[in-house]
């Protein structure tokens, strides 16, 4: 073979391995990618020295209430996680729920998406109950959450601070009343069937042998007074939510008004869908924005949303030796 044909062929294999590599890890370079630019972003428009500035005075005790919150607030999505499966007529010992959220907010610290942690859930929960039970109570989950997040939002808006601007009023009531929406209609499951009837192949929702639709079976299953009872749980989840925030501008001493976190937060818990490591960079970059009207400066509302973050890993390692106590548990069960 001539060198000109050995040439001419040398790029095709090396552009085939990229392809198959950017199919492999498309997903995974993209969210490290937004988080890479979001983090560029914002410390090209925010000194490091007023970033630290923030940090110098931090109230420990208020840090410690926060990383409390942020820990416990496991055992109540666990309670919430077991109202669905009681709703759907099957079992998982509420200790094995709380070591698996444990286990999935691990992951979410090595994982680059802020739900990596529930296909974790989901794949475990699979060994004590059905793939689509496991996965379909792990959506609701989710989605309940999130539907009282959004309804507290706007249950917040007629006390929200004087000045607080129309243009943020403006997103996080459209952001809220599409979440509101959406959750209703993904738990109904009805209307996804009578509207979605529509999709093809594996997106459908009518076709019980499709993903979508048996987890959607799986999602209407749990029923209403299950759904109610998450629903009642999650409020309680959304307040701590909202509290470790509020703990950790305490801590930084910052004075916010406890409303302002009701209307911000879940803007900033959306943040997590956007592809990025756990929401890192993305909601670094809206923070500035949403906190101004409270007076925060950039690089004190940056230091915020990077406390907060920080205090989240670091509960998500509290998973590790769960997890590999679990592993050891696995294994003597095998071997046995």
């Amino acid at each position: 073979m001539s060198q000109d044909k050995q040439d001419s062929g040398f790029p095709n294999p090396m552009i085939r391995l990229t392809i198959q590599f950017m199919g492999k890890h498309g997903a995974t370079l993209i969210k490290v990618g937004v988080t890479a630019v979001g983090l560029i972003v914002v410390f090209v428009n925010v000194p490091a020295a007023k970033l630290g500035a923030s940090f110098q005075q931090i109230h420990w005790g208020w840090v410690g209430l926060s990383f409390v919150l942020i820990a416990t607030s496991l055992a109540a999505r666990a309670v919430r996680w077991l109202a669905l499966l009681r709703g759907l007529g099957v079992a998982i010992p509420f200790g094995r729920l709380v070591e698996l959220y444990f286990v999935g907010n691990f992951f979410n610290a090595f994982l680059p998406s802020g739900f990596g942690g529930d296909v974790v859930r989901a794949l475990e929960a699979a060994q004590d109950v059905s793939p689509a039970v496991a996965a379909g109570t792990v959506i609701v989950d989710r989605l309940t959450g999130l539907l009282m997040l959004f309804a507290l939002a706007l249950l917040a808006l007629p006390f929200r601070p004087a000045g607080f601007p129309d243009q943020i009023l403006a997103a996080v009531t459209a952001v809220s009343l599409i979440g509101v929406a959406g959750g209703v209609l993904l738990l109904d499951g009805r209307l996804a069937r009578r509207w979605g009837g529509w999709l093809p192949g594996k997106l459908s929702v009518t076709d019980e042998t499709k993903p979508l639709a048996q987890l959607l079976t799986a999602v209407q299953g749990c029923g209403w007074p299950a759904i109610l009872q998450a629903m009642g749980v999650s409020i309680l989840f959304n307040l701590m939510l909202i509290s470790w925030w509020a703990a950790a501008g305490k801590a930084m001493n910052f004075s916010i008004p406890i409303t302002f976190y009701f209307l911000v937060v879940p803007i900033l818990s959306v943040a997590l869908l956007i592809p990025s490591i756990s929401g890192l960079g993305v909601r670094e970059t809206i923070a500035p924005l949403l906190f101004a009207p409270a007076g925060l400066a950039a690089g004190q509302a940056v230091a915020l949303s990077l406390l907060v973050f920080t205090l989240q890993r670091a509960s998500s390692l509290m998973g590790a030796p769960i997890y590999l106590k679990t592993l050891r548990r696995q294994r003597l069960r095998h071997d046995r």
